[in-house]
Formats: structure tokens, sequence, C-alpha cells
């Protein structure tokens, strides 16, 4: 395994949140952390020299990509992946905003066992990934560094997940190799790949996990609202062609709820240090 991974960001229009979203990886990754912007043919001609421009000024070893034709999400991180040689990767949306420490907890995680496929963070708006309230979207807090220092601070379990989230999503780059990347000839312009792969590397033996102990915001459908394209639809029902018990294994997780007590855990610790230290409302 690559000990550094690549930080793939796919791109499609929605400037703002690229703004906050690139911000924040200037702020939390050393120089030199290699960072690739895949953008899948922006009708925003805005995109592209901000883009360009941050490449030039970050002290990150950034680099920007664009399609000439827009190839749908799947596809165009598909290229992502092939651009990126052998290293790890993870795919970071634009509309997410990363916290003090995050990509290492993520390495860390990939390091503790190496049947471990992908990796999703905690996230205020991540479905079964969520926090504080499991399988909503929380609003995002004012202070997102506080719930990531509180989460570093806990023992990682790493608990299994049925499928990964892919706002954020450590992909291991031997399970990319064994299994292959994301459907796109399926899944088109986007929405279930994610949880396709998972679903195949689960039944080739690798781990799909929750990384209990990294915190990404997440603000949700910056890229995709604009053209329409909703989850479910279409391509849930292709992916439940292809899985016909997903719906039944996500059910299942969501009654068992295995999550409940680090989910305990991170808010314990959050108040703890909360208690320490200035009175503040850390959800915003």
């Amino acid at each position: 395994m690559n000990a550094v991974p690549v930080v793939v960001v796919p791109i499609h229009n929605a400037l703002e949140a690229l703004d906050a979203c690139l911000a924040a990886l200037d702020r939390t990754l050393p120089p030199g952390s290699p960072v690739l912007l895949a953008d899948d043919a922006s009708t925003d001609p805005r995109i592209e020299p901000m883009a360009r421009g941050w490449c030039e000024r970050s002290a990150l070893a950034a680099r920007y990509v664009r399609r000439e034709h827009n190839l749908g999400f799947p596809a165009n991180c598909n290229a992502a992946f092939a651009e990126t040689g052998e290293a790890d990767v993870v795919l970071l949306n634009s509309d997410t905003v990363v916290t003090t420490g995050w990509r290492d907890q993520l390495v860390r995680c990939a390091a503790s066992d190496p049947r471990i496929a992908t990796i999703t963070p905690w996230s205020n708006n991540a479905e079964i990934c969520s926090w504080p309230r499991f399988c909503e979207d929380n609003p995002a807090p004012e202070f997102p560094d506080a719930i990531a220092e509180a989460a570093a601070g806990l023992a990682p379990t790493y608990p299994e997940l049925p499928t990964a989230v892919g706002f954020c999503m450590y992909l291991r780059r031997a399970a990319l190799r064994q299994i292959g990347d994301f459907d796109a000839r399926t899944f088109g312009r986007g929405y279930g790949e994610e949880n396709d792969f998972c679903l195949r590397a689960a039944a080739m033996g690798w781990r799909n996990v929750l990384c209990d102990t990294a915190y990404v915001v997440h603000h949700g459908g910056a890229s995709f609202a604009p053209l329409d394209l909703a989850p479910g639809g279409e391509n849930l029902a292709r992916l439940l062609a292809r899985w016909p018990d997903y719906n039944e294994r996500v059910a299942r997780f969501i009654m068992a709820d295995p999550l409940a007590p680090r989910r305990i855990a991170l808010e314990q610790r959050l108040q703890s240090l909360a208690a320490a230290g200035p009175q503040r409302d850390l959800f915003g």
C-alpha cells in the first residue's frame, strides 16, 4: 500500500462548494500531498481558471485535468483511478470540508488491516455514517475541528459497514486491481456505483469499514442537484437487479445499529473536551 493516498476531487460545477473544499485541503494536508482535481466538463466557465489557479498557488502537489466531454461521475472517477498510478486514493466530493488530521486517520485505518477495501469517516450528512443522529442529514457543525479532535482521541474499532458512503471514500489500490473499478456502463451518470463496488469487494473477502476516529463535513448535493439526479430511481433498480438482498442488508444494519456505541462514545468525548475548555455551541 502506498502510505500517502492521492486525494481525488471529482468536479462538476458547484464553484462555491469547491472553493471551500480546496481551502480546507490546503489547511489540513501537509505540503507536497498529492491531489488530483478531475473536472467532468463543468459548464461553469469559472471552474477551470479557479481550479488551475489553486493548483498553481497551493503548497500541495495538486494538478487539474478536464474531460473533453461529460463522462458521468463513475467514468470520471475511473479515469482518475487510471491517472493516479499505483497509489491508494481518497475520493472526496467537492461539497465536503475536511478537518485537521482527517487523512492521517484514514491512512491509519487502512494500515490496520490489508483486507480493508474502503473506508468512510463520520460526517454530519453520511446516511449510515451520520453523526450525531443516525441516518439523518444533520446540520453542518460550527466547529468541525472540535468534533475531529474528539474522534481522533477515541480508541479505534473500525466497525464493519454494509457499504461505504461516497462523499469521502478511501479505496485501496489492491482492491481496485482485483475487482475492477466502478461500473460506469451500468450506473451511467452516477448513484449506486460505490454500493456496487463495496458489494463486489465484500463478495471477494474485502472489508468496508467506518473510520471512527475521523470526521468530515458534507453539505450534500452540490454537483448532482443541478443535473436533476437523485438517489434511487433507475440506478437503485439496477443495483437491486444485481444485488437483490441489498435493501435487506442495509435495513438489518439500520435495525441493529451497531454503530450506536461509537456515536455515544464520540458524543461523550466531545462533551468532555467542551467541559474542559471554553463553553461554546459545537453544533452550530
